[in-house]
């Protein structure tokens, strides 16, 4: 199988496993995960990370700003970049995801950890 295959395979299965978990979309608790780790990124690399439209982005976001899942803030020095903050309530949607893909994945043994850790950072490399 090449590279390219591979990749192919390893995102729909992966996917597939995270979205039997995720009520209200997977790409909620994307942009949930990403605010949570990249607090100080902002909302034009974030969107450029997860591969979507601003339009599709602007939708999401305002609508878990509404459901108080998230906050966007602004800037100070420049008040065009707006960056992600989970809320608590965010924060607390987002663990329970979590801890359910957990109970999916099972433990993992050191060499697939040190596998997805080596792959993860290949991949944040090259977008």
């Amino acid at each position: 199988m090449k590279t390219a295959q591979k990749f192919i395979e390893i995102e729909t299965l992966i996917e597939n496993m995270l979205k039997k978990k995720a009520t209200g979309g997977l790409l909620k608790y994307k942009v949930l995960s990403f605010a949570d780790q990249y607090e100080n990124l902002s909302v034009s690399m974030i969107i450029e990370k997860l591969g979507i439209k601003k339009s599709n982005f602007a939708l999401l976001s305002a609508e878990l700003e509404k459901e108080g899942l998230l906050e966007i803030k602004h800037a100070e020095i420049d008040r065009r970049c707006r960056y992600l903050k989970l809320t608590e309530e965010g924060r607390r949607v987002l663990e329970d995801y979590l801890a359910s893909l957990e109970e999916c994945f099972g433990m993992m043994d050191i060499d697939t950890e040190r596998s997805l850790d080596i792959l993860n950072n290949y991949l944040n490399k090259r977008i």
